[in-house]
């Protein structure tokens, strides 16, 4: 990693979050890779506590990739429905059991572009597994948070999560990336949230641009 005045501020940035979150993780709960394969996909454009409280049932019924691809798209989707967008999700979920039974022999393959082959799995879900379930940093995950997070501090001018993906190994060190997510998550829920950051009581705030923040910011006090 070459050193430049960004990379520079992308460790001082991460030494920040590091001491604010000296532990983090993935909120979705899971035991497995498939277990967190199945959650990712079900949090797509839903919050991670309602995902939890939608996967000890389904992991009841079908705990495997083998038993979730007998399953039926309508039994499915009765458990799932709360997660919103359940028709696409259950038609994927039960495509990538089937996939990952018949042609990775019932275990979640463990390298991108393994991954990307499964139904529902581009390369935000990949990059979760790959670090969550094997501990293997791939790439970096790119959600919303990281998005609007990204932006505002000045590590990316991009709005396509792959461009900004790129941009981002560019100024972590590899063995940081699953981890750089699961802060900046973490952070963007805490603090620098979407539509009222907290910038008055931010530490990240000195080596922060504010891109595309608007100046009556940080009125609202931060959690944590």
């Amino acid at each position: 990693m070459r050193r430049t005045e960004k990379t520079d501020r992308a460790m001082a940035i991460l030494a920040l979050l590091k001491k604010r979150y000296p532990v983090p993780e993935t909120m979705l709960v899971h035991e497995n890779p498939w277990e967190l394969l199945v959650a990712t996909v079900l949090a797509a454009q839903c919050t991670d506590a309602r995902v939890n409280t939608i996967t000890p049932e389904l992991f009841r019924r079908w705990p495997d990739p083998a038993s979730l691809s007998l399953a039926t798209q309508e039994e499915l989707e009765e458990v799932i429905r709360p997660t919103g967008f359940y028709h696409s999700k259950a038609k994927n979920l039960l495509c990538a059991a089937k996939r990952v039974t018949e042609f990775f022999g019932g275990e979640v393959p463990q390298t991108m572009e393994e991954l990307i082959t499964l139904p529902g799995v581009a390369r935000k879900t990949a990059n979760v597994v790959l670090w969550g379930g094997f501990g293997i940093n791939q790439g970096l995950a790119v959600d919303t948070h990281v998005k609007r997070l990204s932006f505002r501090l000045g590590l990316t001018k991009n709005t396509e999560p792959v461009k900004i993906e790129q941009d981002l190994i560019k100024i972590f060190p590899r063995e940081e990336w699953g981890d750089v997510n699961h802060r900046l998550v973490w952070f963007g829920r805490d603090v620098c949230t979407a539509r009222s950051p907290s910038c008055d009581v931010c530490e990240l705030a000195p080596l922060c641009p504010k891109n595309g923040v608007k100046a009556s910011s940080g009125s609202k006090s931060s959690r944590g």
